[in-house]
């Protein structure tokens, strides 16, 4: 198998992906001891063992091709990257998962050449398994992580297709978390109907799906947390784009941080209001 052959990645890495989201729904239901890292951020027992299962899965899937995974790079092990790695946030929206929110997923993206190609996010509670299955194809289906003899094969795929922004009545999608000063300036000048509130890469598939017209993040972020969302997002119909509207770039800094960016329905769209 090829990094290339998406439906055959999605396939091979199903079970890991539902394995993980069950770890984590045993967490979930009976709480979880909170450490921090050295960056201040939050992380749990669930976070390492769902990147452990992660991880030997894409070992089997695609051996040979580098896994930057989130709690291994926090330990120090940090793998060499060549023109294509994956990207490993096992637990992305640990804030929301500590506060007992189902807004949590699990996430793989693979970026070859310095773009997210690829991307499977899947959040275990609400069963719902968003993914890439070709360069101009993300899809969604429901799936329990207690699925025996998991397969993408003779089950209901919703195609999923970006929506056409209204620029007098936008829909915003903002971080539960992270909801800062400068992103009220930032949406200041756009005509703004409606914001809504989300945790983890979910806010990407509310976009991929067609339900919102942007998401804007100006805080730190780094490329774990953006690869899926953003391939599922590319293969909708939409685009990721830093502030000055170029797409946003991976594996161009060592820290792996990503610059404030937004991610959209379909172009950039300039601001209006200022």
């Amino acid at each position: 198998m090829t990094t290339n052959d998406f439906p055959s990645l999605a396939e091979a890495l199903l079970p890991s992906v539902l394995a993980a989201g069950a770890v984590e729904m045993r967490h979930h239901a009976a709480g979880v001891t909170v450490e921090t890292k050295n960056d201040s951020s939050p992380v749990t027992v669930a976070d390492r063992e769902a990147e452990a299962i992660l991880l030997e899965g894409l070992r089997t899937a695609a051996p040979g091709v580098p896994v930057v995974a989130e709690e291994c790079v926090a330990a120090g092990d940090v793998p060499v990257k060549g023109s294509a790695y994956f990207l490993v946030d096992p637990l992305d929206g640990t804030r929301e998962f500590i506060k007992g929110s189902s807004e949590f997923t699990v996430n793989i993206g693979l970026v070859v050449d310095g773009v997210p190609v690829f991307g499977m996010i899947y959040a275990p509670v609400i069963g719902a398994l968003f993914v890439t299955l070709g360069r101009g194809r993300a899809v969604e289906t429901a799936i329990r992580v207690d699925e025996l003899a998991p397969s993408l094969t003779n089950r209901p795929l919703k195609d999923l297709a970006t929506r056409t922004p209204d620029l007098d009545a936008l829909i915003v999608v903002t971080s539960r978390s992270h909801r800062a000063e400068s992103v009220e300036a930032f949406l200041a000048g756009y005509a703004v109907a409606e914001v809504r509130r989300g945790g983890s890469s979910l806010k990407f598939c509310q976009i991929a799906r067609g339900d919102a017209d942007f998401y804007v993040r100006l805080g730190p972020t780094n490329e774990w947390d953006t690869a899926a969302g953003q391939a599922i997002l590319i293969a909708a119909g939409g685009c990721v784009t830093t502030l000055d509207g170029t797409p946003l770039p991976y594996g161009t800094t060592p820290d792996m941080i990503n610059p404030p960016f937004v991610a959209w329905s379909r172009a950039p769209i300039a601001p209006s209001k200022r």
